[in-house]
Parts: C-alpha cells; structure tokens; sequence
C-alpha cells in the first residue's frame, strides 16, 4: 500500500523531545554520522590519538567487497556493507564482534535495481542504520534489507525494482536515516526521484513524495523529531510518520547536494555555494537566514559542530573552522591528500582520514587547530569512521579496522 502525502505547514519541531532522546543511545554508532547524526562522539574513553604502533590496532578484518558505506556499532557489533561481483550485483551484509572482529554472521542479496557506479565507489555506498533491535541495510541499488541483530532476514524491498527509473551513471548515496519507527530513504535522481516513509517492523511504504528531479547524494539528516531532506532547489523538514511538510528554506540558487546539512541546537547549516545557518520559524513559514559564508563552504564532507563551532573539511585538504553564531573563520589547516570521508570529533578531537588512508588527528584549539599525528592505513576511503566502545572503526575497499589505545598495565 503507498500513500501519497505531502503538506505545508503543520506543527513546530521540539527539540527535546523525550522519544527521539531515549532513542539513542551514546555507547552506540547507530547510523551515519554517529546514533544523533552530528558526528560528534560523547565517548569518555581514552581514544588512540596514534596507531602506527601494532598495540593500537585491536584488529583488523579482510572485506568480501568494495564499498564507500561507514561503519556502525549497535550492540557490541559492528556492521558494514559491502558490494561484489562483475557488476556490482551481490550485495553483502556483515556483522563482527566490536572486541575481537569475529565473523558473526553475513548475508548476501541480489541487487534488483541499477548497479552503475563511479570507478571509485561501490554500490554499497550508504551506511546502514540500526534502532537497536534491527539493520536496515540500504544500498545504491535502491535495495533495503532490514535484518535482526543475528542477520534473520525481516523484510526486504526492492526500490530500485519497483522504480526502475530512480538511478544515475555513478551511484546513488544518500544513507536511510531512522527517526522513530520509520526508515527515511532518499531516491533522488535526473530520473525519478521520490521520498519515502518505511515502516521499520514490516517494511510497507507509509507515504512517500514524488520530488523535483535530480542528483542528489546528500543523506536525510535528524533535526529534533524532523527530518531535514536538501533537494536541488530547496530543504524541507518533514515529519516522519506521515511525510507532511513542516517548514521550507528556498535556495538562491539551484544546487546539487553533496555534503549532508549539520545541526546544532535550533540552528540547522546548509551546505551550498555558500554555507548557509537557518533557522526555523513558526508553523509552515520558512526558515530564517542567519548567515552565509563562502570560505566554509565544504565539499563532499559533511560539516560539523562542537562546542558552537563549526569546522569544514574541504577536498583539498583545507580545515576551516568557524564560529556556528556568526560564520566569522577562526582558522584554518592545510592537511595532507584529498578527502571524502566526512570526519569524526571525540575528545576535543577531529578525526580526518583522506582517500589514501592517511589518517589525521587534530586537535580543536580556540585560536588554531594542531595536527597532532599521521597514521596510514588502507588506501581508497571513502568512508567516515565510527566511534564507540572506547575505539575508531575505519573501513577501507579492503578491511574494516579497529583502533583502540592500549590500556595502562
């Protein structure tokens, strides 16, 4: 059953909603960009700062396919997706054990819908998403497996299948988001796009939006008990169970998203050919503009808030950080290679790892950023670390690793 359902106005988001906030839960990586989707870890153990010396890297596992999704953590696991085959067709889901890598279990799908991707992704692209209890493993394909935390098989929907002209020539990436007890997904394309609602304990649609055609790899990003969805001309903010529209920023200009939207507090960032801090108003009225800045403008990372600053790591190398009230930059760093993976903050730190698997740790200052150290490990990473259980997990084309600080004697 699809229910086609869109709205304007409807009724101010909480921020504190208490549902959303029990929901998460801290010792986990639920989803990408971390359980509440900031990117910013609240883990109070020490974390390795370096791990060129063997005694950091608690494990390290082989991967039977390629694959720019991140790592999550839920539960003592740690699940990742991977993609295989001549063409991309056989979609993997793995699940190891976070304190000593162990092959709990995999499953294996057949992909329904395009597997086209660039030469430097996979089809397995967007990290999954777990509330704990199930995996909701989607994939470029426009396949969405949901599993429980043993890998039965719960549901599965071919999206790609069922709308065949959803795709593009290098690969679909927006990642589900989970508010609640609905699954977000994101088919944005020059084809059809479309929005939907799934419902996660059966996998039926609950609504779904038909939307203005276009690339977009930005991913559904939380904010409060909304959810934001950037588009091509616009963002919009919806309710999760029923998909109504609750308030609309409008761009300047038409854009392609790439980096997901940040959020800190009631102020959401958009990225764009500028920076952009909005704030929502009143029921169904758009959302305020309250600065824009080109110099923070970021490219495939997504950017993120800590401690009300703002920090933006470009392509190039460059990290800006600046002032989430105001948009004025504090500093910037030249940092090594170039970068897709969006980074990760734990501890006052940021965790950086570039395309050839250089890994940077900086630390945050007020008046400069340190590069503290550099540490290699795979090439072609595409992936943003997760953080839990007193450790980073990377992922690479080729391994997924566990970096832990050894513990005093």
């Amino acid at each position: 059953m699809r229910q086609e359902r869109i709205g304007r106005g409807g009724r101010t988001i909480s921020l504190l909603l208490a549902a959303v906030v029990a929901a998460l839960a801290g010792a986990d990586w639920r989803q990408f960009r971390g359980s509440d989707n900031t990117g910013v870890s609240t883990e109070k153990v020490r974390l390795p700062v370096s791990f060129a010396a063997d005694h950091d890297i608690a494990w390290k596992v082989p991967l039977p396919g390629r694959g720019p999704s991140g790592p999550i953590v839920v539960g003592g696991r740690v699940v990742v997706t991977c993609s295989s085959g001549a063409r991309q067709e056989r979609l993997h889901l793995l699940c190891f054990s976070a304190a000593d890598g162990k092959c709990l279990w995999q499953r294996e799908f057949w992909a329904t819908g395009n597997t086209l991707a660039h030469d430097v992704a996979a089809v397995a692209i967007p990290t999954p998403a777990s509330d704990g209890r199930r995996i909701f493993a989607f994939y470029s394909s426009n396949d969405l497996a949901c599993v429980d935390l043993d890998g039965n098989l719960l549901w599965f929907r071919g999206l790609g299948y069922e709308h065949p002209n959803t795709r593009n020539a290098v690969g679909m990436s927006s990642s589900p988001l989970l508010l609640g007890d609905t699954v977000i997904v994101q088919l944005d394309s020059p084809g059809q796009s479309l929005l939907a609602g799934i419902d996660a304990s059966s996998g039926t649609t609950r609504w779904h939006t038909d939307r203005e055609a276009n690339a977009v790899f930005a991913s559904p990003t939380l904010f409060g008990a909304a959810a934001l969805i950037q588009g091509k001309t616009s963002l919009v903010a919806v309710e999760p169970r029923n998909g109504q529209v609750l308030w609309k920023y409008d761009y300047e200009t038409p854009y392609q998203p790439v980096a997901s939207a940040a959020t800190w507090r009631d102020t959401v960032f958009l990225p764009g050919f500028k920076l952009s801090a909005l704030r929502p108003g009143a029921a169904g009225e758009e959302a305020k503009l309250l600065w824009a800045e080109t110099r923070l403008r970021p490219d495939m990372a997504s950017p993120i808030v800590c401690d009300g600053r703002i920090y933006v790591l470009k392509g190039s190398g460059v990290l800006a950080c600046g002032d989430a009230a105001s948009g004025r930059t504090y500093w910037q760093l030249r940092l090594k290679g170039t970068f897709w993976a969006s980074p990760v903050c734990a501890d006052g730190r940021l965790y950086c790892v570039n395309r050839e698997g250089l890994v940077q740790v900086v630390q945050l200052g007020k008046k400069e950023g340190k590069l503290l150290t550099s540490s290699r490990i795979d090439d072609g990473i595409s992936a943003s670390p997760a953080v839990a259980e007193g450790a980073v997990f990377f992922r690479s084309d080729r391994h997924l690793w566990k970096i832990a600080a050894k513990s005093s004697p």
